[in-house]
C-alpha cells in the first residue's frame, strides 16, 4: 500500500484527487494539508506527497520531502524559472514527477505536437490557443507553456523569446520565428488546448478538451504510485506513461 499526503486539499484539484483515490486500491490518503497546515506533522506517515497547492509553496514542500526522503508529485503551475530551478535541485535526493498536465490525453497531445512539428518543418506557422474557467489565476496555462516548449525545441527557437502573447495594433507581418500564444478565460471550462500548424493551402489543428478534472486527478495518482518506485531524479508524465 502506498501512503499519499495531499497538499492543497481544499482546492478544486485537491478535492478531486481525494474523490478519485478510492479507485486506486494500492493507494490511500493518510494526510490532507491546506493553507496554514503543517506538512511536517504528517510527512513521516507518507511515502509520497502530491502538491496541488500554490506555486509559492512548492519550494518549501520539495525541501521538506528531500529532508524526509519522500517522493514528490507537483501539479501546481505558475512557477517562475527561478522557482523551477530551485525545486529541481532536490531531484538529486528524491524522485520528483513534475508535469504541467497529468491527463493521459494531454500527454498524447504533447507527443503528437512534437511529431507534427518534426514532420511539417518550418513551412508551417505555429499558434497555441488555450481556454480555462474564469477563476484560473495564471496565464498562459502550464500545459500551453509546455506545448510552446515542445514546439520551440523542435524548431530550434528560444522558448520564451519566441512567444507572441496575442496581437494588437500594427504589429507587422508574422515572422516564422514566433509562436503565437492566446489565453481565453470564461465560465467553467476545465481546460481546452489547441495547437495550430498553419501552412500555405492547408492547416492542421491538434485539440484536447477536458470535460472533467478526474482525468487529471487519476493521472496524478498514477504518477504517485509510479514515483515511489523510482530512483531520485526529475520526471514528468511522459516518463510515467512510457512515451519517452
Amino acid at each position: 500500500m502506498t501512503n499519499l499526503i495531499l497538499t492543497g486539499s481544499s482546492g478544486r484539484m485537491g478535492r478531486t484527487l481525494a474523490d478519485c483515490a478510492p479507485q486506486h486500491p494500492d493507494l490511500q490518503i493518510v494526510g490532507q494539508i491546506d493553507q496554514g497546515g503543517d506538512l511536517r506533522s504528517v510527512i513521516s506517515q507518507g511515502d509520497v506527497v502530491a502538491d496541488f497547492s500554490v506555486h509559492t509553496a512548492s519550494l518549501g514542500i520539495a525541501k521538506l520531502c528531500a529532508e524526509y526522503r519522500k517522493a514528490l508529485v507537483i501539479g501546481t503551475t505558475g512557477h517562475s524559472e527561478e522557482d523551477r530551478a530551485q525545486v529541481r535541485k532536490f531531484a538529486s535526493q528524491i524522485p520528483i514527477v513534475w508535469s504541467a498536465n497529468f491527463s493521459t490525453g494531454v500527454n498524447a497531445l504533447f507527443w503528437l505536437t512534437r511529431k507534427a512539428a518534426e514532420i511539417l518543418g518550418p513551412g508551417f506557422d505555429l499558434e497555441i490557443v488555450e481556454m480555462h474557467h474564469r477563476l484560473k489565476r495564471d496565464a498562459p496555462s502550464g500545459t500551453a507553456r509546455r506545448l510552446a516548449e515542445i514546439l520551440a525545441k523542435a524548431r530550434g527557437l528560444p522558448s520564451e523569446a519566441a512567444l507572441r502573447h496575442g496581437r494588437s495594433g500594427i504589429v507587422g507581418e508574422r515572422t516564422g520565428a514566433e509562436i503565437g500564444m492566446h489565453s481565453i478565460r470564461g465560465g467553467d471550462v476545465v481546460g481546452d488546448h489547441t495547437v495550430i500548424f498553419a501552412g500555405q493551402g492547408e492547416r492542421i489543428e491538434l485539440t484536447h478538451k477536458a470535460s472533467s478534472r478526474e482525468t487529471f486527478a487519476n493521472g496524478a495518482l498514477r504518477a504517485a504510485l509510479w514515483a515511489v518506485k523510482q530512483k531520485p531524479g526529475l520526471y514528468d508524465m511522459q516518463d510515467v506513461l512510457g512515451l519517452k
